[in-house]
């Protein structure tokens, strides 16, 4: 098993790692940038962990920031995971979406639109729950309403 090499210097695609860590639209750059700042102990770097750590609405970020601070020395906790809505609002956006739709639409027309309106909101989910959990969402909001 290697052991990864971790620098006390910021890496030269820094900025761009900032932005990507923080990219709403992409669970999956977030995560890739967080796992990259992980390569690098500067306290830039421990700043934007902490901040996925506190604030990421998709735990998978969060347990990946929470390790790497780990790794670091931090004395940091893990946040318990959301049980009910991550992103606020987002039944209200799921019915907006649905209403917007004709009667007998899909859920594949329904995730697409709602990516179109809510990228945030869709990518959040999808990163948090996956897909099944989203369509079954769908499912409730189709026969309930």
């Amino acid at each position: 098993m290697s052991k990864k090499i971790i620098k006390d210097e910021l890496p030269e695609n820094y900025e761009e790692l900032k932005k990507a860590v923080n990219r709403t639209a992409s669970w999956r750059a977030r995560y890739d940038a967080v796992e990259e700042l992980g390569r690098y102990n500067t306290s830039q770097v421990i700043d934007i962990l902490n901040t996925r750590l506190a604030n990421d609405p998709v735990y998978k970020i969060q347990e990946e920031a929470y390790r790497i601070l780990i790794d670091f020395g931090q004395d940091v906790q893990l946040p318990a995971r959301k049980k009910f809505e991550i992103v606020k609002g987002a039944n209200k956006v799921f019915l907006r979406v649905k209403k917007s739709l004709p009667k007998d639409h899909t859920f594949e027309e329904f995730a697409t639109k709602l990516k179109r309106m809510r990228i945030d909101v869709y990518d959040t989910y999808e990163g948090e729950r996956g897909l099944e959990w989203l369509e079954n969402e769908w499912t409730n909001i189709v026969t309930n309403k």
